[in-house]
């Protein structure tokens, strides 16, 4: 019913019954509450505007097959310096911290002692020496007189029993000179590695013993180094079978530091599994030329197990979960949006594989899928100041 004719049937009807101004008050309201009635039907719906959102592009590129874990780096060799002889620490000839080479001297025990011992043994050498030629010098000698029979054989066998034992004493004292000699070395305590020397645990002036306690000094090799981490045992099967066909490659990364990871390879898997962790052990060895890696540190490990060509891959906020599965807001020509499920793979720096679901060069939505309901209309916002990800019209 229009207003016009609303109108009309309304002014006969009162007419009709002769109303007096008293009732016509009455039915105003009436009459008010009915002309906005008519007035909304004559109305069409609003349509509703397009959707903001932001969109990127599946590209095809080829994606690395990683295995990432958290790692702490090991020094490649570490000996603890003790001292082999009891003495007084003489001299120190290194600092703390300093990189030293292997056969460098590192500490001096007051050698003077075992000097002193070396000598001894050097002069009761010589001693049994001159005995022992005497004794021989005897022995040649009687030889002869005993067949001769000017002498009895009982004698020249005492002779030979001395001369015996002067050469069985000569080996004695020759081991005696070697020992003295040897504890004299020990005194000169030199570095059996290339590394860094640690903290120094008792200085000049002390008086030390042999293999005591604490430590003289540690030193670390540190150039080349580990890196040790664990796997899940779930990628065990993986790991083995790109190492039997060659070196793995392994990347560590330190928090927090801009420039590129270190590089190296896998040169240790353990032998058992963690059955109270389900994880398994593994070593990389680094040559960490430029000293990044340090022992004790945590980095982040970077497996690469291979590399798969020509993966299809979205950035990984646009993909979002339902009862379903995963699936992604695909933008289609005429700007409306289509729910299409997915079979996503594996995520890397910010970019997820789709294996199945989205084709190369179809567009999908980035930001604003809360809002959006397949069919809806959208409207390309434009990226912020500093995002990252590049956006592109759809259709």
């Amino acid at each position: 019913m229009n207003y016009t004719t609303g109108l009309h049937q309304l002014s006969i009807h009162i007419s009709k019954i002769a109303l007096t101004g008293a009732k016509f008050a009455l039915l105003l309201p009436i009459i008010m509450f009915l002309l906005p009635g008519c007035s909304k039907k004559q109305e069409k719906p609003r349509p509703k505007p397009p959707v903001p959102v932001k969109v990127s592009t599946a590209v095809q590129k080829d994606v690395p097959v990683q295995v990432k874990a958290i790692g702490n780096v090991e020094a490649y060799n570490t000996v603890s310096i003790k001292a082999q002889v009891n003495g007084q620490i003489a001299r120190v000839h290194f600092r703390e911290g300093q990189e030293v080479k292997k056969g460098d001297l590192l500490i001096t025990i007051d050698p003077r002692p075992f000097e002193t011992a070396l000598k001894q043994a050097q002069a009761n050498l010589l001693k049994d020496q001159a005995q022992a030629r005497n004794a021989d010098e005897q022995v040649r000698r009687y030889g002869g007189l005993v067949k001769d029979g000017i002498v009895t054989r009982e004698q020249y066998d005492q002779l030979k029993t001395s001369a015996d034992a002067f050469a069985a004493t000569l080996a004695s004292d020759q081991a005696a000179v070697e020992s003295a000699k040897i504890q004299l070395a020990y005194c000169f305590i030199r570095s059996p590695i290339n590394g860094r020397t640690g903290n120094l645990m008792v200085q000049q002036g002390n008086l030390v013993k042999a293999n005591d306690v604490p430590v003289l000094v540690t030193i670390n090799q540190i150039n080349p180094v580990y890196v040790t981490f664990s796997v899940p045992e779930n990628d065990l099967l993986e790991i083995k079978k790109y190492m039997a066909g060659g070196r793995l490659k392994v990347a560590a990364a330190i928090p927090n530091d801009v420039r590129p990871p270190e590089t190296g390879t896998i040169s240790f898997l353990d032998n058992m599994v963690d059955s109270t962790t389900g994880t398994i052990k593994l070593k990389g060895t680094f040559v960490n030329a430029e000293r990044r890696l340090w022992p004790g540190q945590f980095v982040n490990v970077i497996v690469v197990l291979t590399t798969r060509p020509d993966s299809v891959v979205v950035p990984t906020q646009a993909i979002q979960t339902g009862q379903q599965g995963p699936f992604v807001f695909v933008v289609k020509a005429d700007k409306s949006v289509e729910l299409r499920q997915v079979t996503v793979g594996t995520a890397l720096n910010g970019e997820t594989v789709i294996e199945k679901g989205v084709q190369s060069g179809e567009t999908v939505v980035i930001d604003g899928q809360l809002r959006l309901m397949p069919g809806v209309k959208i409207e390309i916002k434009q990226p912020e100041q500093g995002n990252k990800v590049k956006t592109q019209p759809a259709g």
